[in-house]
This record gives structure tokens, sequence and C-alpha cells, in this order.
């Protein structure tokens, strides 16, 4: 529980950033950690709260065990506060770095508006865990003789993959891309979480066991069928990647994008990939308008900004959130309040309750956005449009469901209402003999986390289903 008085003796810090002016100049993570001792007096606060709503059904999605934790760190166990953190998550430098922090809303001292900073104390334990040594390979003792096959290296994948292999099972990971990670090192941008964290996590899976096969895209250059037919198991982690189309009158234009293809290019560059056949996407010296307010829309803008855009607009749909929720309310569910992201605090221009009505452009090109305010039930008002110059446009919308082409097209696979995998979070699996699904292709989008979580209760579900008992953690 930390130090017994430390809530009230201790005012809560995070992490800080770089100022955004030096920021914007490049593309790596600008976060200032704070040091050790600044850690473990956070930790400190953690206080004997009763109910921890940190890593309930409310807060943490992989259950992290974090009033342990922050008393092992302030005590100054950090070893054994990392070995706590990792029995229950496989990624915590992942999470540490790009997680929204549910459990920090879920905090009993959040009623105060002063929660324990538990994403800052958890990257902290996972990045000295690293410089430390702490992590290592843990191949299985013994082998199962069992032969389980992984599609997709996403957070799910991954998580799914490394449980699998110290069960003893022998462990392929099929991807489609160059390098694993999806999502985590193809959609979400280095400045929120730089590559060689993942690189370093193969390395350790390797090490482990698990076989890493790239460029191979199963259900389109490989039948999901061979894949069935050569494993015992096999688990689909696609994850979800149909964009929703919003059928904008004019969004054939060219300079008008999907957000993902964006993100996706300029990771690549980053990453020292081939994007020469790829039309370049480049947001210098262009005034950017991004529709949508979610996350990915926050990523397109800081990305425009390191591009050189000369000015960025984001639209909502959404009013003016509240600047502060009401507590007794909604706490300690996720409340809907007035957030603003590192990226949108860059300089963006965010324009809520506004509608877009379409896109104009000229010879063919975009050069406007035409928007209008909209009422209660997210209506356009008439007489309130207004336009926004824009020489490139960013859709970000979200995703609708799992692409169709491939693995989703196999015979006798049914699917949900909302065009996802159909599977249960208790076993897991599809309809399919032998095939389970998990991540965002069986959940829809969500949260990294989810993911990991979601990788995790598959495995051990697919442990049982091949030996009839498993000892992995739910």
């Amino acid at each position: 529980m930390g130090k017994v008085t430390g809530f009230l003796e201790i005012d809560r810090r995070e992490a800080k950033y770089q100022p955004a002016s030096d920021r914007i100049r490049h593309f790596r993570e600008f976060t200032l950690p704070l040091p050790d001792a600044e850690v473990a007096n956070q930790a400190s606060r953690c206080m004997d709260c009763g109910v921890p709503f940190c890593h309930g059904p409310n807060g943490c999605p992989v259950h992290n065990q974090i009033p342990d934790w922050n008393d092992l760190v302030y005590n100054g166990n950090w070893e054994e506060a990392a070995r706590n953190l990792h029995s229950t998550n496989n990624f915590p430098e992942f999470t540490g770095r790009i997680c929204p922090a549910p459990c920090e809303e879920a905090c009993t001292l959040n009623l105060e508006d002063v929660p324990v900073a538990i994403k800052t104390v958890e990257q902290a334990i996972a990045d000295r865990a690293w410089k430390a040594g702490w992590v290592k390979p843990e191949p299985a003792a013994h082998k199962t003789g069992r032969k389980v096959a992984v599609v997709g290296s996403g957070p799910a994948g991954m998580a799914a993959a490394q449980q699998l292999a110290r069960a003893g099972h022998e462990v392929h990971v099929y991807e489609r891309e160059p390098k694993a990670g999806g999502l985590l090192r193809y959609g979400i941008p280095d400045f929120k979480m730089e590559k060689h964290y993942i690189d370093r996590r193969v390395t350790q899976m390797e090490g482990e066991g698990v076989t890493f096969h790239y460029g191979v895209n199963v259900g389109v250059t490989t039948p999901l069928d061979e894949l069935l037919e050569g494993h015992d198991a096999v688990l689909m982690c696609g994850g979800s990647e149909a964009p929703r189309d919003p059928a904008l009158p004019g969004q054939e234009l060219l300079g008008v994008h999907y957000a993902m293809p964006y993100l996706v290019q300029q990771n690549r560059r980053v990453g020292h990939e081939d994007v020469s056949r790829d039309e370049p996407i480049l947001a210098a010296g262009k005034h950017v308008v991004v529709i949508g307010g979610g996350d990915t829309a926050s990523d397109c803008v800081g990305t425009a900004f390191r591009q050189g855009a000369l000015s960025v607009h984001q639209l909502d749909i959404r009013p003016v959130p509240p600047l502060k929720e009401d507590k007794l309310a909604v706490w300690p569910y996720w409340p809907t309040k007035f957030r603003t992201s590192s990226s949108q605090a860059e300089g963006a221009e965010r324009e809520f309750a506004a509608a877009t009505l379409g896109i104009e452009g000229k010879k063919g090109h975009v050069t406007s956005v035409k928007c209008a305010r909209v009422d209660a039930k997210r209506q356009p008002i008439p007489g309130t449009e207004f336009l926004i110059k824009a020489d490139l446009v960013f859709i970000a919308l979200g995703f609708v469901h799992p692409l169709r082409e491939g693995m989703l097209e196999k015979e006798g696979l049914a699917l949900d209402k909302r065009g996802n995998v159909g599977a249960t979070d208790l076993d897991y699996a599809t309809s399919v003999p032998k095939l389970f699904a998990a991540g965002d292709m069986r959940r829809g989008q969500s949260l990294v986390v989810w993911a990991i979580r979601e990788g995790r209760q598959a495995a051990q579900s697919i442990d049982t289903f091949l030996m009839g008992s498993s000892v992995l953690p739910r």
C-alpha cells in the first residue's frame, strides 16, 4: 500500500514533455522520465483504499496488481516489482507508454483529481527491468510436442505466442508485414513509442522458441487451411482494419486519405523501410484537416506537425465535453471529459460540434472542407455552414471490422453482427474446429492493453484445448 500517509504528504507528479517547439522537430519519444527517487515517492502515494478499483474490472484490463508493485517500488525492491508486473502483463513497456490509463481514472484518489501516477510508475519499472538485465528469455523446461500457429504479430498475437511458448508448445507467428508489431509498429507513431522496444521483445520471444515468419499474408498468399492442417491449433489475431467510410461528397479528390495509410507510410519511413513504390503523403507546407476526434486522429495531427504542416484543424462531431466530470455519477468508470493530447497541444485548432458535409476542390484536388454546426442529435443546423481551407484531409473515424478478404472468407467461419469473428471471451474458439480468434479481430477496435489481455486469455484456452488443463493465468 506504499507509505501510510504518502497520499497526504506528497503531491502527484507525472513525467514532463519536451517543449512542443522542440519535439515537433523529430519523431523520437519526448517524455522526460522522473528520477527513480521521485518514482518511489509517487508509488508511495498508493493508499490503503480497501477495494483497489485500479485493477478491478473498471480499471486495468490485464489486472495488474498495482498496489503490490507500488509498495515494492516504495520499499526499493524494484526487481520483485518487475516480476510482479510481468506476471500479469507481457509488455509493460508498451502499455506504460501508450495506454490511456483507465487504472488512474479508477483510482480512489481520483475522487479528488489526484490519482496515483500509475502509468508513470509502470513505465519506470519496465524500463529499469530492461536496463538492469532482469528481462530474459524464459524457455519452457519441457516441450509438449504440440504445434500452434498465431496469425498476426500485434499485441494480441505477441502476447499469445509468448504465453504458449512458455507453456511448452512449438509456436509459429505468421505476419503479413516485414517486421513484427502490427498496429504497435505501423499505426502508432514513433514519438509515442519507439520501435526498438518491439524488436527486443521479438528477440526475447525467439529465445523462448517462437518462430516468426514475415511476408506471409494468411488467407491471401497462404491458405488458412494449410495452417489448420499443419498445426494443432491456429489463433487469428489479424486486427480490425476496415476503416469507417463516411461516404462524403468529394472524398475521391486528390489529397484526401484515410488515416492509416498515412500513418503506416510515415512509420515505414522512420523505420527505414522502402516506401519508394508508394505515392508520398506529406503534410509539409500544407493546410491539413483531420476528420475525427480519437487517438488515430490525434496521431495524424502530431505526424502532420512533424512533417511541417502550416496549420492543422481537427473536426469532432461531438459537443465540447465538460472540463470536469461528475465523480459521484461516473467514478470509477472512464469519464467523458475535455482532454488534450500531446499532439493537439502542439498547435491544433479543434472544432467541436462540427459535422463534415463534404470536401470541395478544384482541378481534381482538395481545396477546402465544408462543415456545419450540429444540434443535440448531431444533425447539421441550417445556416451554420462554414469552410476550412485544406490541401490535405485525413479521415480518422475508426474501424468497423476486420478485412473481409482472406481469413474471414473461410468456409463455416461465423461472424458476429458487427462483422467481427464470432468467438466468446470464455474460450476464444470460433465455429471452425482448431481455430481461435483474439484481439481486435474478435473484440472490435479497442486498446492495446485489451489486446494483450485477449492474447493471454486465448493462450490459456488453447493450452487447455491441447492439453486438457493449463497452468497459464487468465
